[in-house]
C-alpha cells in the first residue's frame, strides 16, 4: 500500500513539474520515458537474478501450477473484453492494453503513455494500482470465496514482490514458490502484451 501511494505522489509531481514547465525543454521533449523504461527492465532483471534459490525452487513446482499464469492472462484479457462493452469511450484493444499491465503499473503506464498518450496512461496507472491494492486488502476474502490460488491470480505480476508477503501470510508458505513463478511469468508478459495491444 505504501509503495502504491509513493508511486501516485511521484506521478502527481511529474504532472505538476511538466504543467509549470519546471524541466529543461530538452528533457520534456526527449526520450526520458524510454530511458526510465530501460531502467525499470534492468531492475526487474536484477531482482530475479539476485536470488539464485528462486530459480532453483522452480524445479519443485507441480507441473499443474505452471498453467496458473496462462489462466490469469487469459482471464484478465477476457474480463477486459467484457468490460469494454460497458465502456463506450474505450476501445476493446485499449482495455486489453490496460489489463495487460497485470498490476505492473510503473512499466505498463510508461509504455501505454508513449503509444496512446497520457490520458490512457493515467487510466492504466490507476487500474493497475487498484489491482495490487485489491490483493493487499481483500486477500483473506478471496481465499475464503475462491480458494488459495485466487489471491495469486488477482495479484498478477505483483505476486513476486509487493503482494508476496500478504499471499504468504494468507495462503500459507507452500504457495510462495507458486506465487513467485506466477509473478515472474506474468511480469515477463507485460512488455510484450501491452506493446502488442498498443500497436494494434
Amino acid at each position: 500500500m505504501k509503495g502504491s501511494l509513493i508511486i501516485i505522489v511521484f506521478f502527481i509531481l511529474g504532472i505538476t513539474t511538466s504543467h509549470f514547465q519546471l524541466l529543461p525543454e530538452r528533457l520534456s521533449e526527449g526520450n526520458l520515458s524510454l530511458y526510465a523504461l530501460c531502467g525499470l527492465m534492468f531492475c526487474v532483471g536484477i531482482s530475479i537474478g539476485a536470488d539464485p534459490n528462486t530459480l532453483l525452487s522452480f524445479r519443485k513446482l507441480n507441473p499443474r501450477f505452471t498453467l496458473l499464469p496462462v489462466v490469469t492472462i487469459v482471464g484478465t484479457l477476457t474480463g477486459c473484453t467484457v468490460a469494454s462493452l460497458f465502456l463506450p469511450s474505450l476501445h476493446t484493444v485499449e482495455c486489453c492494453a490496460i489489463g495487460s499491465g497485470m498490476g505492473y503499473y510503473s512499466l505498463s503506464t510508461i509504455i501505454i503513455s508513449q503509444y496512446k498518450g497520457a490520458e490512457l496512461g493515467t487510466i492504466a496507472l490507476l487500474s493497475n494500482i487498484l489491482r495490487e491494492i485489491t490483493v493487499l486488502i481483500a486477500a483473506p476474502l478471496l481465499l475464503r470465496l475462491f480458494g488459495p490460488l485466487a489471491p495469486i491470480s488477482v495479484g498478477g505480476a505483483t505476486t513476486m514482490d509487493t503482494t508476496l508477503p500478504i499471499i504468504s501470510q494468507t495462503c500459507g508458505q507452500k504457495y510462495i514458490i507458486i506465487s513467485i513463478f506466477h509473478g515472474c511469468v506474468t511480469d515477463f508478459s507485460v512488455t510484450f502484451l501491452v506493446t502488442l495491444f498498443c500497436s494494434i
